[in-house]
């Protein structure tokens, strides 16, 4: 399969979830309403998120990003990179998937820049992919509502959640990070 066809994968995909990526654009004021929900809510899933937030040198959320297709899917969102609990700037996320993919689903992401070095490399792309660019360890919940020094240590740490808390089997693999212009 080609990239050529492997986008118009995605652009089937959004199709199918009844939309398109023009249609899913919102304002900053928008993303920066849903980004502090969704970090408001992070820090309920687990009391170690917030400390582990303010350990970061930077965050970028993504409050709602939704996937789906049919057996070609896609993945669509937008959200904000936070410094000092500062937004700095506006970005998206997609990536395409070729699989057993049926209907819409959205969930929330999160990426803890957890060094200076890390979040200068990511600023300084012109996209990022998360895989090629930079690793990123996926954490789920602990059962003792911490995280062992090993993951604290890591670069970059990702976490995908929904409603109902941490989603440990989703991958941020293949996904792809380009800044909004202005």
């Amino acid at each position: 399969m080609t990239m050529k066809h492997v986008l118009a994968g995605t652009g089937l995909a959004l199709l199918a979830l009844g939309t398109s990526a023009a249609v899913l654009a919102a304002n900053e004021m928008q993303i920066d309403q849903r980004v502090s929900k969704t970090l408001q809510h992070f820090d309920t899933i687990n009391s170690a998120n917030l400390s582990l937030g303010h350990k970061a040198a930077g965050m970028l959320v993504f409050p709602r990003v939704t996937k789906g297709g049919i057996g070609i899917g896609g993945e669509y969102g937008e959200g904000a990179l936070l410094v000092d609990g500062k937004t700095v700037g506006y970005y998206r996320i997609g990536a395409a998937s070729v699989g057993l993919t049926l209907g819409p689903a959205k969930h929330s992401e999160i990426i803890m820049f957890m060094t200076r070095e890390s979040l200068d490399k990511f600023t300084s792309s012109d996209g990022w992919s998360i895989g090629a660019d930079a690793g990123i360890t996926v954490v789920s919940a602990g059962a003792n509502g911490s995280y062992e020094t090993q993951t604290q240590q890591k670069p970059i740490l990702g976490f995908v959640f929904a409603e109902k808390g941490l989603i440990g089997d989703l991958s941020l693999q293949g996904s792809k990070i380009s800044k909004i212009k202005s």
